[in-house]
C-alpha cells in the first residue's frame, strides 16, 4: 500500500485549506489500479452534491475475501474526509473528521433500511458497493492510526438511518454509481460550495474480538493530496 498512516495533524484540522478545485493525483504503479486515485472533484448545485474520485483502473472491480462473521470482516472504501461537522448529518458536533464512504464488505449488512441487491430481503446486503457517513478519530490501536468513532447507541448521538451499530456509522441509503475509472455518490448537502475534501482509498478490518475499538483502518492505499491536507474545494455546478 502506498500509505501505510495517515497524518493524524492533518486528519484533525477542520478548517478550511485554499487549495486548488479538483485535486489531481500522480499514478503509483505500486498500488492496485482499483485503488489508485488519479483525480476527485466534487460539485453542488445548492441543494446536493456530488463526489467524484477517478481511479487508473476499473473502480469497484476488487472486493474483499469473505470471512464468514462480522468479527474479524474486512472492508474496502473509496472515501472523501471533509472538513464539515459530524453535527450536519446527526452525529456529535466537533467528534472527529465527517467523510463520505463507498464500501463493500460481504460478511455483514449494516443498511437495514435497504435491499441493496433487490432480491426482497434487506438483510443480507453489503457485498455489494454502498455508502455511508462516518466519523473518523486517531487511535493508534489501528493498522493506519485511525477508527471508525466507536460510540454507544443512545447515549452519542446517531442520524435516524444509523444502523445502531456501535460506531459513528450512518447508512442513509445514497446509491452509488460505479462505472469504468469512477466510483460517484450524489447527497443531499445545503450550503456545501467551498466545503473542503480529500480523497482516499483504504481497507478497513472489524476487530477480531468484537470489541473497540470495532472498525479499524488497517492500511490506505492511496491518499490524493498525498498528505491528507483536503485542498479540494466543493464549487457550484455549471448550469445546463
Amino acid at each position: 500500500m502506498k500509505h501505510s498512516l495517515f497524518a493524524c495533524a492533518a486528519l484533525t484540522a477542520l478548517t478550511a485549506s485554499a487549495g486548488a478545485h479538483p485535486v489531481n493525483s500522480p499514478q503509483d504503479t505500486s498500488v492496485d489500479p482499483a485503488f489508485d486515485i488519479t483525480r476527485v472533484t466534487a460539485t453542488t448545485d445548492g441543494r446536493l452534491v456530488t463526489f467524484m474520485m477517478e481511479v487508473a483502473g476499473v473502480a469497484g472491480s476488487v472486493t474483499p475475501e469473505p470471512t464468514g462473521q462480522l468479527a474479524g470482516a474486512n472492508v474496502e472504501a473509496y472515501v472523501w474526509p471533509t472538513n464539515l461537522d459530524p453535527a450536519v448529518v446527526g452525529f456529535d458536533a466537533g467528534s472527529g473528521t465527517l467523510a463520505l464512504a463507498i464500501t463493500a464488505h460481504p460478511d455483514f449488512d449494516d443498511t437495514p433500511l435497504f435491499d441493496e441487491n433487490g432480491d426482497g430481503d434487506p438483510a443480507n446486503d453489503g457485498a455489494g458497493w454502498h455508502s455511508h457517513w462516518v466519523v473518523l478519530t486517531a487511535d493508534e490501536a489501528c493498522g493506519a492510526g485511525l477508527k471508525v468513532r466507536d460510540v454507544s447507541p443512545g447515549q452519542d448521538l446517531l442520524p435516524a438511518t444509523a444502523p445502531y451499530l456501535p460506531i459513528a456509522l450512518d447508512s442513509p441509503g445514497m446509491s452509488p454509481v460505479i462505472d469504468g475509472h469512477l466510483a460517484q455518490i450524489t447527497v443531499p448537502l445545503a450550503d456545501g460550495e467551498s466545503v473542503s475534501f480529500d480523497g482516499v482509498t483504504a481497507s478497513l478490518h472489524v476487530n477480531d474480538a468484537g470489541t473497540a475499538p470495532l472498525l479499524c483502518v488497517s492500511g490506505v492505499h492511496d491518499i490524493a493530496s498525498g498528505d491528507l491536507s483536503l485542498p479540494g474545494v466543493i464549487m457550484a455546478s455549471e448550469p445546463h
